[in-house]
């Protein structure tokens, strides 16, 4: 399917194209996004259209943080709909909460997690795709975008314990220390922040049970008339799952709250699978998590579910066609051409 974004998603992205040496009109021309699409807060536009278009703008301009450029001041009010969910609740936690119920309000291909560790919580973010669109540029614009909304309510001095991406460090001076105020890790098991679990305890000064129940109210009427697809629930479900190596249809028919006859029978109804759902994430989460040469094949295994690294390496040559080192001496010689910056390869 085609996943779409609210045009919000493009605040800033004028003037950062301008400040970087590019006709913004020409770029969002070339992405297939029309330009009365900045006028219109409400209008929906192809996800994988606006990482292309971060994509190349990026590469056009020789930056390799053109989303993080996007992201530095944003504000809550681009979030929309979203934005009065968030402000709506007592807690930080509870914001967070809720921001993961309505997130597809504002993003149909953004998938947000969050897991307690401890004394530690990650929020992790993942990315839909339907088509072959590089995710750098819209993932550190995305994590930044999260950041950004925990200091507002945590205040300017606040920190989190890592920021984490999961694509490799920039090759030269980028602004990620500026718009995070601390170091970046890079190559990491996924892509989001690590903060204290105390810290989402934090109180919203703004919080107002009254308004929170009529935002509720008609956020859930929103919610209801863009329900998705029953598969495009699991493929969401999977993707959110998979790093967390419980990704069985057991665990999913739990989410869901059904046993796992009716997630096979709704599935089914559709013409999909659970394991070709799972294995079309897996092979697009395996595709990006393998550009890194900094991973061995063993941790690349065990992040996609596989229990030793041979079985990994049997799986990925079937998908793909050649071995993890063939795939990633491809992927370096792609990234020689100027218009193929973190371009994926199709598995077969």
């Amino acid at each position: 399917m085609t996943y779409l974004v609210r045009a919000t998603a493009l605040t800033n992205y004028v003037r950062v194209a301008r400040e970087v040496g590019l006709d913004p009109y020409k770029q969002l021309s070339k992405a297939g996004i029309r330009r009365a699409t900045l006028l219109d807060p409400d209008a929906m536009i192809a996800a994988d259209a606006l990482r292309s278009l971060l994509a190349e703008s990026a590469s056009a301009a020789g930056v390799e943080d053109f989303g993080l450029r996007m992201a530095e001041t944003r504000q809550l009010t681009d979030l929309g709909p979203l934005g009065f969910a968030i402000q709506g609740e007592p807690t930080l936690r509870k914001a967070l909460e809720s921001m993961m119920r309505y997130l597809r309000l504002q993003s149909e291909s953004v998938v947000m997690a969050i897991e307690e560790l401890d004394e530690l919580v990650v929020i992790r973010e993942s990315l839909l795709t339907d088509g072959q669109a590089p995710q750098r540029q819209s993932i550190e614009l995305v994590v930044a975008g999260v950041y950004r909304l925990l200091r507002r309510f945590l205040g300017e001095t606040w920190k989190p314990r890592s920021i984490c991406f999961s694509h490799a460090p920039p090759s030269g001076p980028t602004g990620h220390a500026r718009v995070f105020g601390m170091p970046v890790l890079f190559n990491q098991e996924f892509d989001g922040i690590v903060c204290r679990a105390t810290d989402l305890d934090a109180p919203l000064a703004a919080y107002d049970p009254l308004m929170a129940w009529e935002v509720r109210q008609h956020l859930d009427t929103l919610l209801a008339g863009s329900d998705l697809a029953f598969p495009d629930v699991v493929r969401r479900l999977v993707l959110a799952l998979l790093p967390s190596g419980n990704c069985s249809v057991d665990s999913v028919a739990q989410h869901l709250r059904v046993d796992r006859r009716t997630v096979h029978r709704r599935l089914a109804k559709d013409g999909e699978s659970y394991s070709g759902i799972y294995n079309g994430v897996r092979a697009d989460l395996a595709a990006r998590l393998a550009r890194s040469e900094a991973r061995p094949l063993a941790e690349l295994a065990a992040l996609l579910g596989f229990s030793t690294a041979s079985s990994f390496a049997r799986w990925f040559g079937g998908h793909f066609g050649c071995t993890v080192s063939e795939w990633r001496a491809r992927h370096r010689a792609r990234l020689t051409t100027p218009t193929s910056l973190d371009q994926p390869e199709s598995p077969r």
